[in-house]
């Protein structure tokens, strides 16, 4: 898991739920520069399993949130982002989310966010780590009748599992009927949220942005249904890599290409036709002539797990790659990693050598995601 820890002197902000945290009994660590639950007294397994079992509420305020506003409408919004993605944002239709990237003229990775299409604007979730620098990258490359309004005045919760859309129901009947991806404004407990059918763990679930000022009554009324239990950072990172799923700064940077992270789905067919976003000379070179390196599942034999930076050889012999995230799956049961392999090597079951410790462990390539997504299709 990906900790900016705080640098000496270096004050960490809080959260709207801060406060709310620390009566939970949360153990607050730094990260993108916020003071953040890293689990709670049930423990970062238990929380992982209850996740799994039931709901799990997550703060996840320190995202950065924005509204991006065409003044001659949706359309030309759409098509000043396209500026920055190969996402098909000018595709996206109303009440619909999806996933994309920003890239670099360079073909990297700047950031990866989630766009959404209420209608009347288009709204964005981006890394907390990112968020001061995509927004400024937006705003840089807006033309006139396009705004970005920063919302650093919301909070976002995320409520994950197989029995969140049942606890929440009685509270926001209207959200049952929403499939995995569908985006909603929708009061619940009196509060206005903007919902989304979606998440970071491989369940079922909902992100729900709601006011700042209103977010501890909000995550209290959340926390009184029945089977809904706080979860921290660290089973976020255990739930997100069993299922497969991309942590900036760990798994993807500015260093690699949407090809090389096998991220070539989101970008969207009619972009691959125009090639007019950011690095697409790279990207499109990559597609028709493969990469030197893949993103790739690993497996460790045995129970040792391998964390990030562990490098990555053949059997007996070169190394071949390194691993950018790595832990134990509490459903896998087992080890598990992902990262970075020569090509030649990225096929699924290959035989792999991890040094760990300086000794050899080891692993083969494995599919992802580890554990079977639970979407609401």
């Amino acid at each position: 898991m990906a900790d900016s820890s705080a640098l000496p002197g270096e004050t960490l902000l809080e959260t709207p739920l801060g406060a709310l945290h620390r009566e939970l009994g949360g153990r607050m660590v730094p990260f993108a520069g916020y003071a953040m639950p890293v689990q709670y007294p049930l423990g970062i397994l238990g929380e992982h399993l209850h996740c799994r079992a039931a709901a799990g509420l997550f703060d996840v305020s320190h995202m950065g949130q924005a509204e991006l506003v065409g003044a001659k409408g949706t359309e030309f919004a759409a098509a000043a982002l396209e500026a920055l993605t190969p996402a098909d944002v000018a595709g996206l239709k109303p009440m619909r989310q999806r996933y994309a990237l920003l890239t670099t003229d360079a073909g990297g990775i700047f950031d990866d966010f989630m766009v959404a299409n209420f209608g009347n604007r288009l709204f964005l979730v981006v890394n907390a780590s990112r968020k001061h620098e995509d927004f400024a990258r937006i705003e840089a490359a807006l033309p006139a009748g396009v705004t970005l309004k920063r919302l650093p005045d919301r909070a976002l919760l995320a409520l994950q599992g197989p029995g969140a859309a049942a606890a929440i129901a009685p509270l926001a009947p209207a959200l049952a009927a929403m499939k995995f991806m569908d985006v909603a404004e929708v009061t619940i407990a009196g509060v206005p949220c903007f919902v989304s059918r979606s998440g970071y763990t491989g369940e079922d679930g909902y992100e729900i942005s709601v006011p700042a000022d209103q977010a501890e009554t909000f995550a209290r009324a959340l926390l009184a249904l029945p089977g809904v239990a706080p979860v921290g950072l660290g089973a976020r990172d255990s739930l997100r890599l069993e299922a497969g799923l991309c942590l900036y700064g760990n798994d993807i940077d500015e260093t690699t290409s949407p090809v090389e992270a096998a991220l070539t789905w989101s970008i969207g067919k009619r972009r691959r036709m125009e090639w007019n976003f950011p690095g697409a000379e790279r990207v499109r070179e990559e597609l028709a002539n493969g990469t030197q390196r893949l993103r790739v599942g690993i497996k460790p034999e045995g129970r040792q797990p391998a964390r990030g930076h562990t490098a990555v050889h053949v059997p007996g012999g070169d190394a071949v790659g390194e691993i950018t995230s790595g832990g134990f799956g509490p459903s896998l049961g087992g080890p598990m990693a992902m990262g970075y392999v020569a090509r030649a090597h990225a096929a699924d079951n290959t035989p792999l050598e991890l040094m760990v410790r300086g000794k050899p462990l080891a692993a083969r390539v494995a599919a992802m995601p580890f554990v079977a997504n639970r979407y609401a299709r």
